[in-house]
């Protein structure tokens, strides 16, 4: 019964997929929609019964499902790894999966392509869960390329317009960067070990060299990067945002963003290894952290806010796993998920009020007429600015601690510092978008609209785990969360702190940096808005390189893109001008020459030089005739393809002839 559970956790929403993919036009969106959420519905109550079982027992187990490649010293099952980390990752992606593909049914009512949006979505659902659940290096690149993929597809959901597609194709080419890396570290496990298998590499993992841990450390840490959006390969998330919200909120809540710091955690035995590595994934987490955090102060789309809190965020989880603290990088991934959600899904709900507006310059005073969804999104942003007693309070001053007691100053200081910035922009996006004076406009001030309860729903619940989302981590790093955790993720940098009293006291102090940010945004756009453009005026040059994201991406455009349009170029010109220039110098010879100096012989060299070149495009053309898109067509070709092996086969065996010849 459990084995089943867990084979229905990633296969149900799967034949929503295949319902929804083959034959969605054949019936209503109101039944494609039931089944897109309650195919998550079911794998949420799945994975209920599976966390209970596995906390009732303790045990650490596999289930598989076949052998799915095997030959030489390679065997590889599809097989999935229940354990403490399997469980957390299994609740949180199908729970706020869930509340979030609810939420949908509101928000993508009356859009074209409605089926599709619920196929991509359970799609990406699939690739999350076969990432977290796979018991092997091979399943886990399966997820991790499915969610690439389906991010694409999501993001550019609105493919006619050239800035989704540009943000797709951008998140896409950006992910395979980190994918390198990924795929260079399976490949230097499987030459360790020779299996890809968790349990065996990480039994044997004390046979590695420090420089060999270090290699695969790093090398999966760029496809962590690349994957999390930490610095230098975050620039794709933002970009993001042309995607549907309920996307954004999928892809930065509790699925595809976070899959970078599950997979560190997974590979917390290799890290411990390697202390560069460890030094290397603080470092960019705090770095990333700060960065992103600076860059979110004076952004004006109500998204793009939200996306570089994200991006900020993920930091103080990369920040966490460097040092050790596993367990709090976890915890901080689950409140994350809860308020994150919630806060994407309410701007969602604000921009659904207004008629698709996204820039908080023209909004304002909308706390009147939207008081359900303002109520929820200020429980969003005291929760992510870590004011007590909510779920943001205990996951990330958790991880701040724990960087003093363990003496990282340096890093500690960064993260207070985001922490003290990360309060002013939330409030500040409240502010801007719920109080002061109106600038909406007044045509569209005539429609504005609470949501329906569809929408609100979800939000009420997210808000409600924004709020008590943290009492499993209490006490700090001894509370119950933690202890059932710890099996599968405590490193061996992670020890108790120095002591409850100093835990209490640094959480205290980072109380009071969050409220000093909550004050001063207060006084800018509650109290005095006019001072927030007479500090503008003073360092306007600092305010134009945070606005434009400090030029990063242009500083791309100029050093990585531009320079391989250009090559491109060059290749282009070198097929065009070098080779047919040699086939026509070729040619032009022949025309001199004695022997082939008239008529056919000249065009027959000519046709006989670029003979290979015509049959290669000639039989493109024909073989591109197969690949019709069509999945029935394919299925044919398949059956047509057994029938013959196996008629060859029978033949074979009986001795009998195919076409006058004997096969043996």
């Amino acid at each position: 019964m459990f084995d089943l559970l867990v084979i229905l956790i990633p296969a149900l929403p799967l034949t929503a997929v295949l319902l929804n993919g083959l034959l969605g036009t054949r019936y209503s969106h109101e039944f494609a929609h039931r089944l897109g959420w309650g195919s998550v519905a079911g794998s949420f109550l799945c994975s209920i019964v599976v966390f209970a079982d596995t906390l009732k027992t303790g045990a650490v187990q596999e289930v598989t499902v076949y052998t799915w490649i095997f030959g030489g010293d390679l065997t590889i099952n599809l097989a999935f790894l229940i354990d403490p980390l399997t469980c957390i990752m299994l609740l949180v992606v199908t729970g706020v999966g869930f509340l979030i593909h609810l939420y949908s049914v509101g928000y993508m009512h009356g859009e074209r392509g409605f089926t599709r949006f619920f196929t991509y979505m359970n799609l990406f659902m699939v690739s999350m869960l076969l990432l977290v659940m796979g018991n092997n290096y091979l399943v886990l690149f399966i997820g991790w390329e499915g969610v690439g993929l389906c991010s694409y597809l999501l993001i550019g959901y609105y493919y006619d317009r050239v800035s989704a597609a540009k943000a797709a194709t951008k998140a896409f080419v950006v992910n395979r960067i980190g994918d390198a890396g990924f795929l260079l570290a399976i490949f230097l496990v499987f030459v360790n070990f020779n299996t890809l298998d968790y349990t065996q590499v990480f039994a044997q993992a004390g046979k590695l060299s420090p420089e060999m841990a270090t290699a695969i450390a790093i090398c999966l840490l760029i496809g962590a990067i690349g994957k999390s959006a930490q610095i230098p390969l975050y620039t794709w998330l933002p970009d993001a945002m042309e995607g549907p919200t309920p996307v954004s909120a999928l892809i930065h809540a509790a699925t595809m963003v976070t899959a970078g710091v599950y997979m560190i955690v997974r590979n917390h035995v290799i890290y411990d290894m390697s202390p560069v590595a460890m030094t290397t994934v603080a470092w960019v987490g705090g770095l990333t952290a700060l960065f992103a955090a600076t860059i979110g102060l004076v952004q004006n789309d109500i998204k793009r806010v939200l996306a570089y809190s994200t991006v900020s965020q993920l930091g103080y989880m990369f920040l966490a796993c460097g040092i050790g603290a596993y367990t709090a990088a976890i915890f901080h991934l689950m409140t994350h998920a809860f308020f994150k959600a919630l806060l994407f899904l309410s701007a969602g709900s604000v921009i659904h009020a207004l008629s698709g507006e996204q820039d908080i310059r023209n909004m304002g005073g909308l706390k009147a007429k939207l008081p359900w969804t303002h109520s929820l999104f200020l429980v969003g942003t005291l929760a992510i600015a870590g004011i007590f007693p909510l779920a943001g309070f205990w996951s990330k001053d958790e991880i701040m601690a724990h960087a003093f007691t363990h003496r990282y100053y340096a890093l500690y200081a960064m993260a207070v510092l985001g922490a003290f910035l990360t309060s002013f922009y939330m409030f500040r996006l409240t502010y801007l978008t719920f109080y002061g004076q109106s600038r909406v406009d007044h045509h569209v001030a005539e429609h504005i609209h609470e949501s329906p309860p569809v929408m609100t729903g979800p939000l009420v619940v997210l808000a409600v785990l924004s709020v008590i989302g943290g009492f499993p981590g209490v006490p700090p790093e001894e509370g119950w969360f933690h202890d059932f955790l710890r099996p599968a993720a405590a490193g061996a940098g992670e020890v108790h702190s120095a002591g409850l009293g100093l835990v209490v006291a640094l959480m205290g102090a980072a109380t009071v940096i969050a409220l000093m940010g909550w004050g001063l945004a207060h006084y800018l756009y509650g109290i005095r808005p006019e001072a927030a453009q007479e500090w503008v005026a003073v360092a306007p040059h600092a305010y134009q390189t945070l606005l434009n994201k400090y030029y990063v991406d242009e500083l791309y455009d100029l050093l990585v893109v531009e320079p391989t349009k250009r090559l491109g170029m060059v290749c282009d010109w070198f097929d065009r001008t070098v080779i047919d220039g040699i086939v026509l110098g070729v040619w032009r010879v022949t025309q001199s020459g004695s022997a082939l100096s008239t008529g056919f012989e000249k065009y027959a060299i000519y046709g006989l030089i670029n003979v290979a070149g015509y049959a290669n495009h000639l039989a493109a053309r024909s073989w591109r005739k197969l690949q019709s898109g069509m999945v029935h067509h394919y299925a044919a070709m398949i059956v047509a393809g057994l029938f013959i092996l196996v008629h060859l086969i029978l033949a074979w065996w009986t001795g009998s002839t195919v076409f006058g010849l004997a096969l043996r």
